[in-house]
């Protein structure tokens, strides 16, 4: 890892980004429980503080409600240190955002394919972005939106073919590759 927070005595976050499906909650956990440190998920974080889900604050407040709330979580939501964070998959697009985490810790992008992520999400009714007659287009569509935001990330790690806990290895091996 880079000297991010280098003056703490604990572990800089990792900031989890990617479009939806990329498996950042998955890797989230894995790779929290590898470091020895706590995982925290910005989507069940905002839902936990709400007392709604995703999907209802969608619904009730809509889009640029929910930003704010994302917003929220980076400025205060969450420890500074000793965390991997698992980030919502437009949590990283506002301006200011990916500046924000990257502040704070390393930020690594999940990356898949299209077809990958429509597979991996295409039965997942609590996904607001894709409850529209055509989720396969309203994937390419939120890609071709967010792509170049999601290769600000300080990693860009492929995660098509392979397991969890591979992609969890390919992690660890490029944090130790960054640290020296």
């Amino acid at each position: 890892m880079n000297s991010k927070n280098k003056d703490k005595l604990g572990l800089p976050n990792i900031y989890l980004i990617g479009l939806m499906g990329t498996g950042k909650s998955t890797i989230g956990k894995k790779l929290a429980s590898q470091l020895k440190i706590s995982f925290i998920d910005s989507d069940q974080q905002i839902e936990e503080k709400s007392g709604m889900s995703i999907s209802e604050i969608f619904t009730k407040y809509g889009e640029n409600y929910f930003r704010k709330l994302e917003k929220d979580f980076i400025i205060s939501g969450h420890p500074e240190e000793n965390c991997v964070v698992a980030c919502g998959g437009g949590l990283c697009v506002p301006q200011g955002a990916i500046e924000m985490l990257k502040e704070r810790g390393e930020v690594i992008c999940l990356w898949a394919s299209i077809r990958t992520l429509f597979d991996r999400t295409k039965m997942d009714h609590s996904r607001p972005l894709l409850q529209v007659s055509n989720p396969l287009k309203a994937l390419e569509d939120l890609l071709s939106e967010r792509e170049s935001r999601y290769r600000e990330a300080d990693l860009i790690i492929e995660t098509d073919g392979i397991t969890p806990d591979e992609v969890v290895l390919k992690v660890l091996k490029e944090l130790n590759r960054a640290a020296n």
